[in-house]
């Protein structure tokens, strides 16, 4: 295998880290909406709580789009 078709697997396999981010956002902000739901006096005290989960997860999505990216244009062919 050459050091193209191996670059492009890696960066295949390295959005696969993206879809984990959606779906781990996609339950974070399910999560939070069934609680608020049951018990709206505490979800203002938990958004806090939400948002940095969100942004946890959205950044290791980010991180792993970037490291998709530097496999397909930086790595030396």
């Amino acid at each position: 295998m050459d050091a193209t078709a191996a670059a492009y697997i890696g960066a295949g396999l390295a959005c696969l880290g993206m879809l984990g981010a959606a779906i781990g956002v996609g339950i974070i902000f399910g999560n939070f909406l069934s609680g608020a739901m049951r018990n709206p006096s505490a979800a203002p005290s938990q958004f806090g709580n939400l948002i940095f989960g969100f942004a946890v997860t959205e950044a290791l999505g980010i991180f792993s789009l970037l490291i998709a990216i530097l496999l397909l244009f930086v790595v030396p062919k």
